[in-house]
């Protein structure tokens, strides 16, 4: 028999997060009973008349006798995978990505500190992350998870790789700091008036278009179209193939880059936020000391003035309340995922939440519905498969009208004498 490995289950309706369909991702293994001993093994196919084929020709080569029960290959030590394979491939992958490449990287050295990264590959069980958990455990939980993300992607590649029959599920730190705090408007203005450049310009774009922090900060002018009026971005990478996106800006974005333009002298191309820094441009290590020294401007002003402070939140919280006011001013979940370059509608879900104005009126349409009132009661008709009839008592006789041919009799109800 043949099956498909690769799609999940995590989207709506028990639908594949990848791929927003059952059973439509991945690839076809095969598997069989020969000599008392089961045979599996992956075709690496997405068609399956090529998988039926493919599992054909090994039961004709063993019933021939040209192969003999094929050897499983030898799996390598967590270690020897991580260091060999998974290292230089993220070196490799995301080279034009230094902060993905440092955040896979760290995370799998902190495993490689592990005694248990010198065990075989297919023995690592969530077990094991948990007993990383408990050794790094005086650190954040954002840091432990760094180090579970890298084991757990590694774990899937070797499964892409056919290095190991199935991934081991890994079950994250709890307590991450999360970021699903939505600015007021008031906290915005406060916030934004205290930003230095260049981050003003950058929180500015954040805010008004949704985009991810990383996103905007390796914007280039050739992606930047300016009009007398307004503009669109064009964000040609990202983390998926659904980061690939345009969108518009609004009159205080188009206002932050059209100036930035002009004191740049109206360049044709280069990076929108140039720096000295590695990549060439700004990046999160500095939007991070640019972003804290506005929380304290604002904060120091507020003591002075005996007002309420600023609570500290996270440079990507931007993102977070332009797509959430998006939701709330009635964009669809759909088109809210196309917005934030979203690959699953799952992602986009936490930027809904469902207020009680807005679930008053998802009711008010079935509140506006006429009821027949009890006055009209022998008036009112019942709808059958056979037709309409007049609600008449029980113990009378039904005629029932506008069923094809002519009137009939239906089953269970009283005939006319």
């Amino acid at each position: 028999m043949i099956y498909r490995r690769g799609c999940d289950k995590k989207g709506q309706d028990g639908t594949c997060s990848k791929c927003g369909k059952r059973g439509s991702c991945g690839v076809y293994w095969y598997k069989f009973m020969w000599a008392g001993k089961l045979i599996r093994e992956s075709t690496k196919q997405g068609n399956d008349k090529v998988a039926r084929q493919m599992e054909a020709a090994h039961r004709t080569s063993l019933a021939k006798g040209e192969v003999g029960i094929r050897e499983k290959k030898a799996v390598p030590s967590l270690a020897d995978y991580l260091t060999k394979d998974f290292i230089p491939y993220v070196e490799s992958k995301h080279a034009t990505k230094p902060g993905t490449m440092e955040y896979y990287r760290d995370g799998a050295n902190m495993v490689l500190k592990c005694d248990w990264s010198r065990e075989k590959l297919n023995q690592i069980s969530d077990q094991h992350a948990q007993h990383f958990a408990a050794k790094f455990a005086k650190l954040s939980a954002s840091r432990i998870n760094c180090g579970l993300r890298s084991l757990r992607r590694a774990l899937n590649l070797a499964y892409e790789w056919g290095k190991l029959e199935r991934p081991a599920k890994i079950t994250l730190a709890k307590g991450e700091r999360q970021r699903e705090r939505v600015l007021s408007d008031a906290e915005w203005q406060l916030y934004i008036a205290e930003c230095p450049q260049p981050w003003r310009d950058a929180a500015t774009v954040i805010r008004g278009t949704g985009m991810r922090p990383g996103e905007v900060f390796g914007l280039r002018w050739e992606n930047i179209h300016l009009n007398g009026s307004g503009g669109l971005i064009q964000v040609t990478d990202g983390k998926t193939r659904a980061a690939r996106r345009l969108l518009p800006m609004l009159p205080v974005v188009y206002a932050a880059l059209k100036e930035r333009h002009t004191e740049a002298g109206r360049p044709e191309g280069g990076w929108v936020f140039p720096s000295s820094s590695r990549e060439g441009h700004f990046n999160k290590d500095t939007a991070k000391d640019q972003h804290a020294k506005a929380i304290e401007r604002v904060n120091a002003k507020a003591k002075k003035s005996g007002t309420r402070e600023l609570i500290s939140f996270q440079p990507y919280v931007l993102r977070h309340t332009a797509l959430t006011q998006l939701a709330q001013a009635g964009c669809d979940a759909f088109t809210l995922a196309r917005i934030a370059g979203h690959s699953s509608i799952t992602i986009t879900q936490r930027y809904i939440h469902p207020q009680a104005d807005a679930i008053e009126r998802a009711f008010a349409p079935l509140a506006a519905v006429p009821r027949a009132s009890s006055e009209n009661k022998e008036s009112e008709q019942v709808g059958t498969n056979l037709g309409t009839t007049e609600n008449r008592p029980m113990d009378e006789s039904l005629q029932i009208t506008g069923a094809k041919g002519g009137s009939r009799t239906p089953m269970g109800f009283p005939a006319r004498s």
